[in-house]
């Protein structure tokens, strides 16, 4: 579990590093930072590891604060959204209890639900539950085959939803270590904006706006030229075919149907492919949907 735990906040503009637990909370997502190993850290020259925040977490949650930025210019341009507040906040440490732990494979090589319950355990521990929030954690965990690139499980996979248990806070997880060891920083960046995503989409919305319960399928793979294919984020992990190198190093594990697909031009011939943080319009629409959801209930309750 070293490589999945958390690392020290900074301070940015427009970044709130306060974890607090309001009822009357904007909407937001507070990405925490997973401890990173000396490997790593040699790795990009040691470049932010006086404050903990090396130079993959940094851009992935840049990439987040972008793709929500994108959401809401989507919204207002269309009149939409224009009194709804959107945070992107930078979290505490958060580090699991290593001697707690038994000496087991989940030790070593935890499974997604076991992240996911900790990271939630620390997240109460703190007070730092508002009921609207995405809780990020970016993790440095490349050989982890049980996490993955990431993900999320219910109850607690979608921000507001107070059913079955749920807080209404979203825990979701990005492995930003294995994107950089088998990919790129480009994959590394989509797939952060695509676990933040996940938590702001719902199968019902996703339906009405793709036909299509998946969300995955909100994505686009949009041919550059007839051997570049450029993935947007929700479609990252997915665009390929289901096998190794197949876009991605690693096939996702989720659902898709190309078909079904808000765009995709076809991979045969392929040969190069490149990663956008540009949401697709399905992906804007479903999420200025969400938000207006969020905002409606809240008001009405």
């Amino acid at each position: 579990m070293a490589s999945i735990g958390g690392a020290a906040a900074v301070s940015s503009t427009r970044f709130d590093v306060r974890e607090r637990a309001v009822a009357d909370a904007p909407l937001s997502v507070r990405v925490y930072p997973g401890p990173v190993p000396l490997r790593a850290w040699v790795r990009y020259g040691f470049d932010g590891v006086r404050r903990d925040w090396p130079p993959p977490f940094r851009d992935g949650l840049a990439a987040v604060e972008g793709a929500l930025e994108q959401v809401l210019a989507y919204a207002r341009e269309r009149s939409r959204l224009e009194s709804v507040e959107v945070r992107v906040e930078r979290g505490e440490p958060v580090r699991f209890p290593l001697s707690a732990a038994p000496l087991s494979s989940e030790a070593v090589v935890p499974e997604l639900e076991t992240v996911l319950e900790v990271f939630g355990d620390r997240l109460r521990e703190r007070n730092a539950l508002t009921g609207r929030t995405c809780n990020l954690l970016l993790c440095w965990s490349p050989f982890n085959y049980r996490v993955g690139y990431g993900g999320t499980l219910p109850p607690n996979a979608q921000v507001g939803d107070e059913t079955d248990g749920s807080t209404g806070d979203a825990q979701t997880v990005a492995n930003l270590g294995a994107t950089e060891v088998w990919d790129s920083r480009a994959v590394s960046r989509n797939m952060a904006i695509h676990e933040a995503v996940h938590t702001f989409l719902s199968p019902d919305i996703v339906e009405a706006v793709g036909g299509s319960t998946c969300d995955h399928d909100l994505g686009t793979a949009i041919r550059v030229d007839d051997e570049t294919m450029a993935v947007s984020p929700m479609a990252t992990a997915y665009a390929g075919p289901d096998e190794i190198g197949g876009g991605t190093r690693w096939h996702g594990r989720g659902c898709a149907d190309h078909d079904r697909f808000h765009r995709h031009d076809g991979y045969e011939g392929v040969e190069e492919w490149t990663y956008t943080t540009e949401l697709s319009d399905a992906t804007l629409e479903a999420v200025t949907r969400y938000f207006e959801r969020e905002a409606g209930s809240r008001e009405g309750g």
